[in-house]
């Protein structure tokens, strides 16, 4: 019994070393990503207009070897700064070291080239179409436009394809399309930063608000690999649908109760599903849990407000959101987890019948959700569970379709929630760095 103490004593001495490493090597992992990425010509980092050139000369070539080895290298240094954080014996960890790590991260991701991703470039295109040339991006693709310099940048899936992105966001971008498309890019990644940090900040206010460690919430978001390196690398707008879920969980948690906060957090969860339609996936939990009508008076009036803009701006198109998520819905993608169940069972692919089995196994679980809500469960909760069940059962999954529940995750006293979040992530992970574990015949 008398090793007790001095075990304990061992462990507060070198956890903040063990710490202060796995900082370390989430800093060099990230940089080697950038820093390789910047010297261009790799099929990981999209054609792009040479935003990071002043960086190039640094390092080599981004081959997939180095790539995967960093972001394995990334998942496992945050694996085990999680588990140090969580641990007794390091919660007194300093909030000004955490953020200043998370500021790192996030500040070397923004000085780099967009990584892994030509979505942004479609962003910046349906902007364009708008605002240089009087085309709505709701009935034309990108093909329109073949001229625009934007145009040779956007991924070959997607020239063909109006937008599938909600009114409120394709209106905040269209103030980004005259700055030229140098401009643009920098704009949609200063766009991306601030929803980031935005959302961070809301995290923490939720965390300490439902007396959580709010260092260990900063830290399994803003330190996930799948966070910078594919959401805030690739600028992704779900980093502003995510920040307005998170303002309207933080106007339901901090503070006190009352019905214009209530109503203020079913509009603003309305915006987030302006930006992107997942977002209104909060709403019937946030509902069911306050049983009072004032976060469907404030969604109501967000959503017409948004209706009545999307049609003055867009016309009957800007309003039909259903259409365009239909035909995303058909899309499938071989990260996705149906397409490796298919395979699992010797399918070549998934089939017209398995989407209709994916979205009666989507409603069963929604609806099993809201009972539970209905019966006392934790409503943040439930809307996290409901955001992963749709990235899970979704036949187009992409990484950052796995951060929707992250911040949700941090703040609820379900833990299983964010443990799931992160054994999806895991999985997602392995299988992206399943060639470095292939021996070569």
């Amino acid at each position: 019994m008398a090793l007790a103490p001095t075990a304990e004593r061992s462990n507060r001495r070198w956890a903040p070393v063990l710490a202060g490493l796995c900082a370390l090597l989430l800093l060099a992992a990230t940089a080697e990503i950038v820093l390789d990425g910047a010297v261009g010509h790799s099929p990981l980092i999209p054609k792009s207009p040479n935003i990071a050139g002043w960086l190039g000369g640094i390092g080599e070539r981004l081959g997939y070897r180095v790539f995967l080895v960093a972001l394995l290298s990334f998942s496992a240094a945050y694996v085990g700064l999680l588990a140090l954080t969580g641990r007794a014996w390091l919660k007194q960890l300093s909030p000004r070291w955490a953020i200043g790590l998370v500021v790192a991260l996030h500040a070397i991701v923004f000085a780099g080239p967009i990584l892994l991703s030509t979505d942004v470039f479609s962003y910046i295109a349906y902007a364009r179409m708008g605002v240089e040339h009087g085309l709505n991006p709701y009935v034309h693709g990108p093909i329109s436009i073949v001229g625009d310099p934007v145009y040779h940048y956007v991924g070959s899936s997607w020239k063909h394809v109006p937008t599938a992105y909600g009114p409120l966001y394709t209106l905040l971008s269209y103030p980004l399309a005259p700055l030229g498309l140098t401009g643009a890019l920098w704009g949609m990644k200063v766009v991306a930063l601030l929803a980031s940090a935005g959302t961070l900040v809301l995290t923490w206010r939720c965390a300490r608000a439902r007396q959580f460690d709010p260092v260990f919430a900063l830290l399994a978001v803003g330190a996930n690999p799948l966070y910078v390196i594919y959401g805030l690398g690739g600028a992704h707008n779900d980093l502003v649908m995510t920040f307005l879920m998170m303002a309207a969980v933080a106007l339901m948690l901090t503070g006190r109760s009352s019905s214009g906060r209530e109503t203020g957090a079913g509009a603003t969860v309305m915006a987030a599903a302006l930006v992107k339609a997942t977002g209104v996936v909060l709403l019937p939990f946030m509902v069911i849990s306050r049983r009072r009508l004032a976060p469907i008076v404030g969604a109501a009036s967000a959503a017409l407000g948004g209706a009545l803009a999307a049609y003055v701006a867009f016309g009957v198109h800007g309003v039909d959101i259903v259409a365009a998520l239909n035909r995303d819905a058909a899309l499938v993608s071989t990260d996705s987890f149906p397409t490796e169940v298919a395979h699992l069972f010797g399918k070549p692919g998934v089939f017209p019948i398995d989407h209709t089995l994916l979205k009666g196994v989507l409603a069963a679980i929604l609806l099993y959700l809201m009972w539970l809500t209905w019966r006392g469960y934790d409503w943040v909760a439930a809307s996290g569970w409901a955001l992963l069940a749709i990235a899970v059962t979704s036949t187009w999954l992409l990484a950052w379709y796995t951060l929707w529940s992250l911040p949700l995750a941090v703040v609820t006293r379900d833990r299983r929630l964010l443990w799931t979040t992160l054994a999806v992530q895991g999985l997602f992970i392995l299988h992206q760095t399943s060639p470095l574990f292939v021996q070569v015949q």
